[in-house]
């Protein structure tokens, strides 16, 4: 048989994501960078791979302090995988998904890149597969940048809603996001004897003059807690002045008692077995935030939006709706902040297919939330674990 009546003809399947041809489809970016993290997404199709026609990208940036934090991808049809990913990395992030040009997703991937490299954070992996995203050194215009970061940030509806933002970025040292909501340049460093703290919560007050604010915020810096006082002016929806007023130190303990706060649980005996729960069973879960832990599973369900922050007072877990624990020994345990909310988890639940599964056994109201402790705790029943709290055991 002669070598030469042969000929080997290219099938596809060996292309790569890496290798392949691409075609741009689509891109989209969350207007949440007000928040200090971002999630986008890029659509390639891939014209010559005979196997494997699409690649699905996402990507997780944190503007504070992981940078380029996690990179997934989905090569080849959509046979759900898509979804999943972009339920677990920007389902609890709150914010509206923006249309982006390829030249405006290759800048913002870009930038990030450039953060990880100057503070030597390690690149997600997945590099070679995201790499030609950066072979093309991509510069704006001042308008082009403008733009963008429009279309990254969330429209501000009131005064609340723009002071908890700005206090928040200065806060994290994203001085960056923190200049777009101002209306010129002033010094938007005036705490530079802390590091890049955590804005756990914020009360806001009128001051004497119009258009003035007192803020009192508790803002975490290296797991230490600290009471600061600050002064902000508006003027046409934007910080035209900031100013610091005090600020000192209190315990962990002091810190627990500004947060504290009620939680609500309700109980449920499950009929069927626990891995029969997924996240799809109920129309709230599909997005959840999903954890493992060593008696069960936490699915954490997020507003559809970030609304909590325009509130006169601001709590940084206020964008949770509520949270679902699955036990390893047959409970569903449902917990939320407010009566609201824990109704509107026990209308998820009795709405949805499981609901003929579970058998309501007990509600609670708690001063301050209990369920993190149970799934730490040990126990396997919630009940005998309200008994030993209330036994002092």
């Amino acid at each position: 048989m002669n070598k030469d009546n042969f000929k080997v003809i290219r099938g596809g399947l060996l292309d790569s994501a890496n290798t392949s041809r691409k075609t741009f489809v689509s891109a989209y970016v969350t207007n949440t960078r007000l928040m200090g993290v971002l999630g986008m997404y890029i659509h390639f199709k891939l014209p010559d791979n005979k196997a494997l026609f699409d690649l699905h990208q996402f990507f997780y940036f944190d503007a504070e302090e992981y940078g380029f934090e996690t990179y997934d991808s989905v090569l080849g049809p959509d046979d759900g995988r898509v979804s999943e990913i972009e339920s677990s990395l920007i389902g609890g992030l709150g914010g509206e998904k923006i249309d982006l040009t390829l030249r405006e997703a290759q800048f913002i991937l870009q930038e990030y890149v450039r953060l990880n490299r100057k503070e030597n954070i390690p690149m997600p992996e997945g590099f070679a597969e995201y790499e030609f995203l950066l072979e093309e050194d991509i510069h704006m215009t001042e308008p082009e940048l403008f733009i963008l970061m429009c279309k990254q940030c969330v429209q501000i509806d009131s005064p609340y809603e723009l002071i908890n933002y700005f206090l928040m970025r200065c806060f994290g040292k994203d001085f960056g996001a923190a200049a777009y909501l101002t209306t010129q340049d002033f010094d938007l460093e005036l705490f530079s004897d802390f590091r890049a703290g955590t804005f756990c919560k914020n009360t806001i007050d009128k001051g004497n003059a119009p258009n003035s604010y007192i803020n009192e915020s508790l803002v975490e810096f290296d797991d230490s807690y600290y009471v600061i006082v600050t002064h902000v002016e508006l003027s046409q929806m934007r910080i035209c002045n900031y100013e610091r007023i005090s600020a000192f130190r209190v315990s962990s303990a002091e810190a627990a008692m500004m947060l504290s706060r009620s939680e609500f649980v309700s109980v449920y005996k499950m009929l069927a077995d626990a891995s029969t729960f997924t996240a799809t069973s109920t129309k709230l879960t599909p997005g959840a935030m999903v954890t493992k832990h060593d008696t069960g599973i936490l699915y954490m369900i997020f507003h559809p939006n970030n609304k909590h922050v325009a509130k006169k007072e601001y709590r940084l877990n206020e964008d949770v709706l509520g949270m679902y624990f699955v036990s390893d020994s047959g409970q569903l345990i449902s917990a939320s902040y407010s009566l609201e909310e824990i109704r509107q988890l026990e209308i998820d639940l009795g709405t949805s297919s499981f609901g003929r599964k579970l058998i309501p056994t007990a509600k609670y109201e708690f001063q301050e939330p209990v369920l993190y402790e149970f799934i730490q705790s040990g126990f396997e029943d919630f009940e005998l674990f309200v008994d030993a709290i209330k036994t002092g055991e």
